[in-house]
């Protein structure tokens, strides 16, 4: 259960941090802000899984949270690409 709470949370955080820094108003209410982060993270995990050896988790890096934002800011592109 605190898993996902805590990933609502960063979703949320990430999705937020990701609105912000691209250019130009996105409008979104908390879910959809939320989804966007999580997507972020997954995007970003699908795009680093070759690179990472090991399993799967590993708590907070910096590293990680800049590449979910970073996915985070690739789904709106291709949101306002597709739509």
């Amino acid at each position: 259960m605190i898993n996902i709470i805590s990933t609502i949370i960063v979703g949320f955080v990430v999705g937020l941090l990701a609105r912000f820094f691209y250019p130009g108003a996105v409008d979104m209410g908390f879910w959809l802000t939320t989804l966007l982060g999580i997507g972020g993270s997954l995007l970003a995990g699908l795009v680093t899984a070759s690179r990472r050896s090991g399993g799967i988790g590993g708590g907070f890096n910096r590293a990680g949270f800049f590449a979910s934002l970073l996915g985070a800011i690739v789904l709106i592109l291709l949101g306002r690409i597709l739509l």
